[in-house]
């Protein structure tokens, strides 16, 4: 849509100015062209990203055309353009650069094959060739194939593969169950009062033993049984028993534990 502009003496848009301009019907020396350009420069900043491109670049080619003519009225010079001769010879300039441009495509592919003519001269066919009556004979590929042979093949590829099973039977597998070392810490915490857990799993020979112990310890700070410290970073995990001074029934934590998620883990 074509930016409409508002001077003195016309209000429309700018390229209907432009074209009264050309006829002679609006002088362009009456047509200031300063508000014309602060009035776009306003709408542009209002609008901001909604502006479309297409209008910017209209108006910027009115608004020089318009800026060209009037300062041709303004400035003396030994002949006088009339502005429809000057855009005359504008569209006969693009026109020639146009073909100036194809010209020097085409002059850019002519090179381009003169360099493949020149790379194709420095080959030489094969002169020699083979004795006259020399006659190959290829290979027969159905050579020995029946169709008992092809029916075998057949069957073979179409036969169902038997699934890989893969033997784990002298792979040893340590199971150990949290809620039994939650039931093992139970008996033992409330006579130690206060300990490591370096203490605790001095007498453990794997690691996944050792990891249930942790875990175990944790299920039972969770359930307020034991009191979690560390002094320092990377320093001793001190266990503490605040819970009663008494057994706990076998099942009670145990249950605990497997109702936490913390039932079995296969080492």
């Amino acid at each position: 849509m074509p930016y409409t502009v508002t001077v003195p003496v016309f209000e429309g848009p700018i390229d209907l100015l432009l074209h009264l301009v050309n006829c002679h019907e609006v002088d362009i020396l009456d047509v200031p062209l300063t508000p014309i350009v602060d009035g776009f420069v306003r709408h542009v900043t209002r609008a901001q990203d909604h502006c479309a491109m297409d209008t910017l670049s209209e108006f910027v080619l009115v608004a020089a055309i318009l800026v060209e003519l009037k300062s041709q009225r303004l400035l003396p010079g030994p002949d006088t353009v009339e502005p429809e001769e000057e855009l005359l010879g504008s569209c006969e300039r693009d026109l020639l650069l146009a073909r100036l441009l194809e010209c020097r495509a085409y002059a850019a592919v002519a090179d381009r094959f003169v360099t493949m003519f020149d790379q194709a001269a420095r080959s030489f066919p094969r002169q020699a060739g083979l004795d006259e009556g020399f006659v190959v004979h290829p290979p027969d590929l159905l050579a020995g194939v029946t169709p008992e042979r092809l029916a075998a093949a057949y069957l073979a590829v179409a036969a169902e593969r038997p699934r890989p099973r893969l033997d784990l039977s002298h792979v040893t597998v340590d199971k150990v169950t949290v809620a039994e070392a939650v039931e093992e810490l139970v008996a033992v915490l409330p006579h130690q009062g206060t300990t490591t857990f370096r203490a605790l799993t001095a007498h453990l020979g794997t690691r996944i033993e050792i990891i249930v112990r942790f875990l175990a310890l944790l299920e039972l700070c969770k359930i307020g049984k034991v009191d979690l410290g560390q002094g320092e970073t990377f320093g001793e995990l001190q266990v503490t028993w605040i819970g009663e001074y008494q057994v706990e029934a076998p099942g009670l934590v145990g249950a605990a534990a497997r109702s936490a998620g913390f039932d079995e883990y296969d080492g």
